[in-house]
């Protein structure tokens, strides 16, 4: 559930996940009016729903529907993925232990001791600040167009970066000082096609500069980290681990991510 939602690829990945696990599932999508979203999981419900995906811009209304939230979705709150048994709609976020994987697995970037930069700090970015400062890098800095949203981001974690040995701070966009090794962006600027929201400088030389969104949505980002000497790489992995982890609390099953992820990259790139 998304708006807009018509890009998701997630309905692939979890007949993939469904197909090679032995598992019966119906998964689609649906575009949600912007102001319709708690009324459109009502619906769900009573079709027979049994727990779906959230997509922009819509998490953190999902963290308020729920009534148990897990210890990362609570962190976040935002949740990106509920599950309904009967009456209780339980919800998580698996985005960001999507990204951890897909950064360090996946595209071979350990964070330990790192500086990284997160840029944005809705939805998408409170689900992914957890599992990033357990990775334990050196320094996070949340930037964001409103400096109030990323200081209560991070004010919101700053136990769990003091216990990791993490420097936390938050910014405005043009207030960022210093360079970076990763660089998240974590905002919907690449599926509104609008500019990046900071400077280049913000890379170290050959950084990897990530951008949460995939495919076409990404390429103008992609094509600006290359033109700056960074490493770019768009979501998809980062999708495909965030709904590895979701059909895994839906089904109990784990479903073979890397596979899945490979035939993704190859269907996106014949098409």
């Amino acid at each position: 559930m998304g708006n807009p939602v018509q890009h998701s690829k997630s309905p692939w990945i979890h007949a993939r996940f469904a197909a090679l696990t032995g598992q019966a599932m119906e998964y689609g999508k649906r575009l949600i009016p912007l102001d319709g979203f708690p009324a459109a999981v009502r619906e769900f419900i009573a079709e027979g729903g049994r727990g779906c995906n959230i997509t922009v811009p819509f998490k953190f209304q999902a963290a308020s529907l729920v009534s148990h939230r897990t210890a990362r979705a609570a962190l976040a709150d935002a949740c990106n993925i509920l599950r309904f048994d009967g009456e209780i709609i339980s919800g998580d976020n698996t985005d960001g232990i999507g990204l951890v994987l897909d950064l360090q697995d996946n595209a071979g970037v350990p964070l330990a001791g790192r500086d990284l930069l997160l840029v944005g700090a809705g939805g998408a970015a409170a689900g992914v600040l957890g599992p990033l400062l357990e990775a334990r890098p050196r320094r996070v800095v949340v930037a964001n167009r409103t400096l109030a949203k990323a200081q209560s981001l991070v004010l919101r974690h700053a136990t769990l970066a003091a216990a990791n040995e993490v420097e936390l701070e938050a910014t405005t966009l043009e207030g960022v000082r210093g360079a970076f090794d990763v660089m998240v962006n974590g905002t919907a600027t690449s599926l509104e096609g609008v500019a990046v929201p900071v400077p280049a400088g913000v890379l170290k030389p050959r950084a990897l500069a990530y951008d949460m969104m995939y495919g076409p949505a990404a390429a103008s980002f992609l094509r600006w980290a290359a033109e700056h000497g960074a490493i770019g790489r768009d979501g998809l992995g980062m999708l495909v681990e965030q709904a590895a982890e979701a059909f895994h609390v839906w089904r109990g099953v784990r479903p073979p991510s890397a596979q899945v992820l490979g035939e993704l990259r190859a269907e996106l790139e014949r098409a």
